[in-house]
């Protein structure tokens, strides 16, 4: 009876339930995550968003405007 004479009626015990299984779910879903991760990644270990990018000079966007404009004074 001690508890109800405080007030206190298990609120903070309840929160304390809540935030564990908050905290639970959430380390369930990082696993999870990881795992599809680790199972995405290519064979080569090349990521594929950049695996159709070539390296090297890249073309002038300065020259690109320049034909344009020879093009069209013609």
């Amino acid at each position: 009876m001690a508890g109800a004479q405080n007030g206190f009626s298990g609120g903070k015990r309840a929160k304390e339930r809540q935030r564990a299984e908050k905290k639970a779910n959430k380390e369930e879903r990082r696993r999870v995550r990881q795992a599809e991760k680790a199972n995405t990644d290519s064979a080569d270990g090349i990521d594929p968003d950049i695996a159709h990018i070539v390296p090297g000079p890249q073309p002038s966007a300065l020259d690109d405007e320049d034909a344009a404009d020879d093009t069209t004074e013609e």
